[in-house]
């Protein structure tokens, strides 16, 4: 039995068939399931059948991935790859058959070598965590090494981020960062030891677009299935539709900002933009802690969330309404309260498509006689963010919450082109 031969391994009532892969020691069996996933297995009490012997090439496949090398080239622009967490970059852990992210340049280009060549790289860590574990406090870290890429020189800057909460933190970035070079995030649905794996491609696509014109927060992410065209989304109109599928982001209300080509490598881009070097580089990165985001629902407590909501002593809330921006008549006195005490209180809408209108019915008028801030169509969670940060940085975050500060805000009710 050797790496390479396709094995049966049966333990403890369970089996597992596929291609034997290395190991680190000798406790454990690594085995590619043909779905793609690689299986750790304790040796201790396995029995393993050889069904097939060396039908993959585990030392060439090994060399390939792992030979990669950093050179600078005058005649290349610098691409400065900043780690948050996340699959993008993860290769397998050869003792227990998981993927675990590695998160420096040499790393990256290790784990996607088709990056090699097309620019010069930085590479920063600032988190390794799960894409759910993202804190405004992380937000912040990220904020403060983008700034000095910038300092640095960089040409543009990548993002490397789990796909979960990417779309928040594009976000918070988007409006912490005024910026003259273009910056990048990608990630990956599914991870490296799959066949099926996403990071490639994303990759790729994402530092052709940290070269690019368009100086803005961009999602670069696969734009259908199959591995031909990547969508870039700008930061604050993208969200994750999808759990699973590689095409899971969308731009809502419109077609993404740009395209590329992974084949050709052209980027067309649909809409205006910032291009590079025309804004003048500046931070600011505080936030509040003290802002919520409430879904209402038929049949919630409100008489439980009233009483959760007196106790918080908020900034700002940020309410995801239905259809055009409604909550239960017998809620609207506590907002009212909560303005009153001086919280900002914004309405959202919890529909994927069009915007807040509280002029329309009784309920509408209502809310905004209490003092409540529509938010047009601005993304629920791009609300939120967008509030713990005018809440901290601007004099009238209410009148920030209706002007469109980084393309969150459309201002007419039409479709896009």
């Amino acid at each position: 039995m050797n790496p390479g031969d396709r094995v049966r391994v049966e333990r403890a009532d369970v089996t597992n068939e596929g291609v034997l892969m290395p190991s680190t020691t000798s406790d454990y069996l690594v085995v590619k399931l043909d779905g793609g996933y690689n299986v750790g297995i304790e040796r201790d009490e396995a029995d393993v059948d050889v069904l097939e012997t060396d039908v993959y090439d585990i030392e060439e496949a090994q060399s390939e991935s792992t030979t990669s090398e950093i050179a600078f080239d005058d005649d290349l622009p610098t691409v400065s790859l900043i780690s948050t967490g996340g699959t993008i970059a993860s290769t397998v852990d050869y003792r227990t058959g998981a993927v675990t992210a590695q998160f420096d340049a040499e790393d990256v280009l290790r784990a996607v070598p088709d990056l090699a060549g097309r620019a010069n790289y930085r590479g920063r860590v600032v988190a390794n965590i799960l894409s759910e574990n993202m804190t405004p406090d992380v937000w912040i870290d990220l904020a403060e090494a983008i700034e000095a890429e910038i300092e640095a020189g960089t040409d543009g800057i990548v993002v490397m981020h789990g796909t979960d909460t990417m779309q928040f933190t594009a976000a918070a970035m988007s409006f912490m960062l005024d910026t003259p070079v273009p910056i990048v995030f990608t990630g990956s649905q599914r991870s490296a030891d799959r066949p099926s794996s996403d990071n490639v491609m994303n990759a790729v696509c994402a530092v052709e677009a940290a070269k690019a014109d368009c100086a803005e927060v961009l999602v670069c992410m696969h734009a259908s299935e199959s591995d031909d065209v990547c969508a870039l989304h700008r930061g604050t109109r993208v969200r994750k539709n999808h759990t699973s599928r590689r095409d899971a982001f969308e731009t809502v209300g419109a077609k993404p900002l740009g395209e590329i080509d992974y084949e050709t490598e052209e980027i067309t881009f649909r809409r205006d933009h910032a291009a590079r070097g025309e804004t003048e580089f500046s931070v600011r990165s505080d936030l509040s802690d003290d802002v919520d985001l409430l879904k209402f629902t038929p049949g919630m407590d409100l008489d439980a969330y009233a009483d959760f909501l007196r106790g918080q002593d908020l900034d700002g809330l940020v309410v995801e309404g239905t259809g055009l921006g409604h909550v239960h008549t017998d809620f609207i006195p506590v907002l009212e309260e909560l303005v009153e005490s001086g919280t900002v209180v914004t309405m959202t809408t919890q529909c994927l498509e069009g915007r807040v209108c509280d002029r329309v019915y009784d309920t509408g008028r209502d809310l905004l006689e209490a003092g409540v801030v529509e938010a047009g169509d601005t993304l629920p969670g791009t609300a939120k963010v967008k509030l713990m940060w005018a809440v901290a940085n601007l004099e009238d975050p209410e009148e920030a919450m209706q002007q469109s500060l980084s393309g969150e805000l459309t201002q007419r009710s039409v479709p896009w082109e």
